[in-house]
């Protein structure tokens, strides 16, 4: 009985199996007229390859150029031989021009063509040559192997087709069937604001802001045609005449007032660090000694608040501190999804515009939150990420130190020519709190191994005793605090690495460091630990260090409430930049005028006097309190401001209708 039906298992098999070589080898022809479509996909894919995102034999991308396949072939074989034949050859060269134009384009910058790029193609058009020069031969070695597909499939198209309604309609349902279903694979999206979407396929999909990332998830005809889509069909955000009312008086030109801070950094290095999860508790003569000196001589704002949001608080931070504004409140989209507004205020922008070179450092991939592209977005040179650039055997490249030591990101920090602005992401005040991983792993590692091996070595004259060593020093699990504190004092010694290679360099003098958390540690654990050091009943828990210093500053301390979205705007006037301060959120922290206060992502309010949640006081520090109402308009008025400026990708749409005029 069971070689029967082994028998019957065989005999099924093999008549499928002739099926499908019957099916292949009659419709052949099919095959090869699709093979050149196939390979300007995959080779696009594999130039990619070093996105590291959503691999190449993932679903999705393979069912979207299988629906797009399906039709340009079938349009073809739907028609008369002549026109069939135009057909092919027209969606053939059109999609060959776009594969050379992506894989060249990416060759030089890293980041897949888009559509955006021809508003700004008459800029671009005296390097093209060199472009072309420079880019990868493999591209023009693939150019070449698909056109000889491409003629090879032309010549396959069968003499005797004519017009067929009924393979017309099969062919239309077909591809809507399976283009439609092709995005169910991706995933589910992210409803709510999440700091994770950045990396969700869906999410991605549908956002279809980062190109590297869309191309990866769509390949190449699906990309390409929903790039086209998304920049020139799709309706763009319904613009009603009160909103651009609004913005056109909120942007409109003012003076700047200067004070006494006004220029006193003109001409000089700056330099960047955003702390990694640096809460104000940690801050002490013990645990972070280089950063207790540094923060209590020089400019030190006493009253500084991270704004926090689950939709990603690092990299919220970067994008307050470059652009001057700060993830939506009255919409759910990330901060990091912004990369195709334009920003022609950004920090980096400005400073380029001065002769500075501006880059940014990081541990992390320039994948991770979309960076390579935003950095490039906000008009930095380079955003150099360590894992991208070297290769590591352990996790060593996650400890601050690194940044510094390392030799080649050493060389970048510190150009011997030339001003510079570094961008510096911190990494090892963060998650997980554990000396079993992570960060806090490495450093108990490294602490407890010189007497690890110093004993073994000791007690190599007998298999007891070097037994009894091994048991000795086993490794004794750490308190969430403890690993906590040793990871703030890394983050510490890479200060204390930083002002030792200035001096070394001799640039110690020319060069001022602006230094903040990017958010309070909400990721601890252990939340009795945050009730003992600081206000944990309502969002003032995020305070947090903010600090600027130099080494012939002279130390003041600010007791005005800031945000991060002061850091630019005060930044500018100490360099004696002069501006439109409208074209910001926030102000000059150091202005005589400015009254102090912050916004947190439910409205709330805090001016330094008063909590206010709901419009209503709930902490009052004063005796009376006159303006309040006064206050929730302003807070009312720049809240909508900054999410009307980003929705409707205001700068542009003021640059164009100035270059329309």
């Amino acid at each position: 009985m069971k070689a029967l039906n082994k028998e019957k298992k065989n005999n099924v098999r093999k008549i499928i199996i002739d099926n499908i070589t019957t099916f292949i080898y009659k419709y052949k022809y099919i095959v090869i007229m699709a093979l050149p479509f196939i390979a300007m996909d995959i080779i696009t894919r594999i130039f990619g390859n070093n996105i590291n995102f959503y691999k190449i034999y993932r679903l999705a991308p393979n069912l979207f150029t299988l629906s797009w396949i399906i039709l340009f072939i079938g349009l073809t074989l739907s028609f008369k031989k002549k026109v069939g034949k135009k057909i092919y050859l027209s969606t053939s060269i059109l999609f060959l021009i776009i594969f050379l134009t992506n894989n060249v384009y990416y060759s030089m910058t890293k980041t897949f063509f888009d559509f955006n790029l021809l508003e700004s193609a008459s800029e671009g058009a005296p390097y093209i040559i060199d472009t072309l020069k420079n880019c990868n031969p493999l591209v023009y070695i693939a150019f070449i192997f698909i056109i000889f597909l491409i003629i090879f499939g032309y010549k396959q198209i069968p003499y005797k087709t004519k017009n067929n309604e009924k393979l017309f309609i099969v062919i239309i349902i077909l591809f809507l069937i399976v283009h439609t279903l092709t995005p169910l694979s991706l995933g589910k999206a992210n409803k709510s604001l999440t700091w994770s979407s950045w990396k969700n396929p869906r999410n991605i999909y549908n956002s279809f802001n980062d190109n590297n990332k869309s191309l990866k998830v769509s390949g190449l005809y699906e990309y390409s045609i929903r790039n086209f889509y998304i920049t020139f069909l799709k309706t763009k955000e319904e613009e009603n005449s009160e909103d651009i009312e609004f913005l056109n008086l909120a942007f409109a030109d003012t003076e700047k007032n200067n004070n006494k801070y006004t220029g006193i950094f003109k001409d000089k290095n700056i330099i960047f660090v955003q702390f990694e999860g640096l809460d104000n508790w940690l801050v002490t003569e013990d645990d972070t000694p280089t950063i207790y000196k540094m923060m209590n001589n020089g400019i030190n704002f006493k009253n500084h608040f991270s704004y926090y949001n689950g939709g990603g608080s690092t990299f919220n931070s970067e994008f307050a501190v470059n652009t001057g504004f700060i993830t939506p409140l009255s919409y759910t989209q990330n901060a990091y999804t912004f990369n195709k507004n334009y920003f022609p205020y950004s920090m980096a922008h400005i400073f380029k515009e001065l002769g500075y070179s501006v880059n940014a450092f990081h541990m992390n991939s320039g994948e991770y939150y979309s960076r390579t592209v935003n950095y490039k977005n906000w008009g930095y040179d380079k955003y150099y990420g360590l894992k991208d650039m070297f290769d590591y055997e352990d996790e060593s490249y996650t400890l601050d130190r690194e940044l510094i030591l390392n030799e080649t990101f050493n060389k970048l920090i510190f150009p011997e020519e030339g001003k510079f602005v570094d961008y510096i992401i911190a990494y090892s005040g963060h998650l997980p709190f554990t000396n079993t991983k992570g960060v806090c792993k490495l450093l108990y590692d490294e602490d407890h191994k010189p007497v690890i091996d110093k004993t073994i070595e000791e007690n190599t004259n007998t298999e007891e005793e070097t037994t009894v060593s091994t048991e000795v020093f086993e490794r004794e699990p750490m308190a969430e605090e403890e690993c906590i504190r040793r990871q703030a004092k890394e983050t510490d010694y890479m200060m204390q690495l930083l002002i030792e290679n200035l001096e070394e360099k001799n640039l110690l003098n020319n060069t001022v460091i602006v230094a903040y958390s990017d958010h309070y540690l909400y990721t601890i654990e252990d939340k009795s630990i945050l009730d003992r050091y600081k206000e944990t009943s309502n969002n003032l828990i995020n305070k947090t260090p903010f600090f600027i210093w130099s080494s012939n500053i002279e130390k003041k301390t600010i007791n005005k409430v800031t945000s991060q979205l002061n850091i630019l705007p005060t930044v500018l006037n100490l360099w004696g930049i002069n501006y439109n301060p409208n074209n910001y959120i926030g102000t000059d922290a150091l202005d005589p005028n400015y009254e102090g206060i912050v916004f947190f992502n439910d409205y709330s309010w805090y001016d330094g006097n008063v909590y206010v949640e709901n419009g209503e006081i709930t902490n009052n520090k004063s005796t009376s309190y006159d303006n309040l109402e006064e206050k929730n308009y302003y807070v009312n008025n720049i809240t909508k401001k900054n999410d009307l400026t980003l929705k409707f990708n205001y700068f542009k749409t003021k640059k164009k209708n100035n270059d329309d005029n």
